[in-house]
């Protein structure tokens, strides 16, 4: 009971640290002059992911690769079949296909990119540095398009920064919004480690599962917060592409940053299962918004039902 009290605490501070974070991130981009197409692009994007950041991190220095790992790999999965599933459940949502063309083949071309580089069976410091260059290579090209041209992922991104409500308007309260998000976060980051760790020593289950799963979920709280809410205000863009865009982060960003620090061993599981169920909800993803351009109520259920059959599997047969 302690270790599962322990995770529930670190979710609910994680929560609570991100979305501190993101409003004083935001907020701060607006006072000293960032467009909103670049805080929506960068603020937004990194604010979302700020879990997974702290607890890839913390868990690559502890030495627990396997929730580093799986913590990304999961929350990924989870994105698209349990976040933009229930979004279309709740709203079906129409897309415009140039809004989502470059940032849908980003997604599935990042989750080949760590297959490739996972193959060895690790991700070493020059891997991590790919990884951090190819983001970096994808943060210019997106913000250069989209200043330049006329595209609906520019309008998309703007959104995005103002789908925030009640930021902190003086420096003041930007300053402690910053502060006591960056602190939750680290907080929440240490009671869920402690918690999901002893969780898998009591009931005999592998932190790879605990981080694909329950870590994975509870990091992605943000990203289901933002996502839903511009779902009931039929903003579908920005739901769409703010999951999308957490994708991107979580692979190229974070999981650059936690291996570049620490060497990450790659779980055979994942190898075997994960990686794969990744890459094919980012392509079944595809899929649905470029048919019909898109994610109806059907399709929705479709993908609930496809993480439901991926959570049954990971405490079954993986």
């Amino acid at each position: 009971m302690l270790y599962g009290l322990s995770l529930l605490a670190g979710i609910v501070l994680l929560f609570l640290g991100g979305e501190s974070l993101i409003r004083g991130a935001v907020a701060g981009a607006k006072r000293i002059g960032v467009t909103p197409l670049l805080t929506g692009l960068v603020v937004v994007g990194f604010g979302t992911s700020a879990p997974e950041l702290v607890v890839s991190v913390d868990a690559a220095i502890r030495e627990q690769p396997d929730i580093a790992v799986g913590n990304i790999v999961g929350s990924n999965i989870g994105n698209i079949l349990l976040i933009l599933g229930l979004c279309a459940a709740i709203c079906p949502m129409s897309v415009h296909p140039l809004a989502l063309r470059r940032d849908g083949v980003v997604v599935v071309a990042a989750s080949l990119l760590f297959i490739v580089l996972a193959w060895s069976g690790a991700l070493s410091r020059w891997e991590a540095a790919l990884l951090l260059a190819s983001l970096t290579t994808y943060l210019i090209w997106a913000y250069r398009t989209e200043r330049d041209q006329p595209l609906p992922a520019a309008e998309m991104h703007s959104a995005e920064a103002d789908e925030l409500s009640a930021v902190p308007r003086s420096t003041a309260t930007i300053i402690g919004a910053l502060a006591i998000g960056l602190a939750m976060l680290i907080g929440g980051s240490q009671l869920l480690l402690y918690g999901a760790t002893g969780l898998a020593q009591a009931v005999g289950i592998s932190e790879a599962v605990i981080g694909l799963t329950i870590v994975a979920v509870g990091t992605s709280l943000p990203e289901m917060a933002v996502s839903v809410i511009a779902a009931l205000r039929r903003h579908a863009d920005v739901a769409v592409g703010n999951i999308l865009g957490s994708n991107i982060f979580n692979l190229l960003g974070i999981l650059g940053i936690s291996a570049f620090l620490q060497p990450l061993p790659v779980a055979e599981r994942v190898s075997q299962f994960d990686q794969w169920v990744m890459l094919g909800s980012a392509g079944l993803l595809l899929l649905f918004l470029y048919t019909g351009m898109r994610l109806s109520r059907w399709e929705g259920t479709a993908l609930l039902g496809g993480y439901a059959a991926y959570i049954a599997l990971s405490f079954t047969v993986f």
